[in-house]
C-alpha cells in the first residue's frame, strides 16, 4: 500500500519580513538626514524696514571686543519698524537712553529691534509677522541672540525684489510691476512670508 505524503500547511506571509542589518541603518540614515535637514533650514523673513544697509553684523572677537552684533538700516525717521516674524514682546523700553523692543519667538530666540524713535508696543504684547512695532529715527538696529549669543541675522533675511516689465514702443503705458517679492538663497517667498525666531531682552 503507497504511503500517503503529508504536506505543510500553506503559510501566505503579508509582507516581505526584512531582517538585514545593512537595510534597518540604511533606513535609519534617511530619517535622520531627513529630519536634520527640516531642523536645520533657514527662515525667510522680510526684513523689519526697508531701507539700505550701512552696517552689516561682524562678530566680535570677544564678549567685550568692539563689533556689530547686528545690522544697522539708515533709515527715513518715521518709518515703520515691524517684526520680522511672530512672537511675545519681552522688553519694551528704553537702555542708556535709547529705546528698543524685544521679541521672544517660539523657538526662543530674542529678535531685537533697537534706536527707535517710538515705541507702539508693551511688554507681553503677542505680535505676529509684520506688526508695527514702533518708529523708526535715522538710524535703525535689528539684531538675534540665541541665548546669551549674538548669532548674523542676514542669512536668515530676505531681499524684496521688483519684476523688471518692458516698456511698449506704441507709447501704451507698461503694465504695473506688482508687488515687490521675497528672495532668500535663491527660493522665492510671498511678502510676509517668515519662520518663527527669536526674543527677549
Amino acid at each position: 500500500m503507497a504511503r500517503r505524503r503529508h504536506r505543510r500547511p500553506h503559510v501566505r506571509r503579508v509582507g516581505p519580513i526584512i531582517r538585514s542589518p545593512l537595510v534597518i541603518t540604511f533606513v535609519t540614515v534617511l530619517v535622520t538626514v531627513g529630519a536634520r535637514a527640516v531642523a536645520v533650514a533657514a527662515p525667510c523673513w522680510r526684513p523689519p524696514v526697508e531701507a539700505p544697509v550701512v552696517d552689516p553684523y561682524r562678530a566680535p572677537e570677544c564678549r567685550w571686543c568692539p563689533g556689530n552684533r547686528g545690522i544697522e538700516y539708515r533709515t527715513v525717521p518715521g518709518t515703520a519698524v515691524r517684526a520680522v516674524a511672530a512672537g511675545t514682546v519681552s522688553f519694551a523700553g528704553s537702555v542708556a537712553g535709547r529705546r528698543y523692543v524685544v521679541v521672544r519667538h517660539a523657538d526662543g530666540r530674542r529678535a531685537t529691534y533697537g534706536h527707535l524713535a517710538s515705541i507702539t508696543v508693551a511688554a507681553g504684547d503677542v505680535v505676529v509677522a509684520r506688526s508695527v512695532l514702533g518708529r523708526a529715527s535715522v538710524d535703525t538696529h535689528f539684531g538675534l541672540r540665541d541665548g546669551a549669543r549674538y548669532i548674523d541675522p542676514t542669512p536668515m533675511l530676505g531681499q524684496l525684489e521688483t519684476i523688471a516689465r518692458l516698456v511698449p514702443l506704441d507709447g501704451v503705458p507698461a503694465a504695473p510691476s506688482g508687488p515687490p517679492r521675497l528672495r532668500c538663497r535663491g527660493a522665492e517667498f510671498s511678502p510676509g512670508r517668515g519662520a518663527i525666531p527669536a526674543g527677549r531682552r
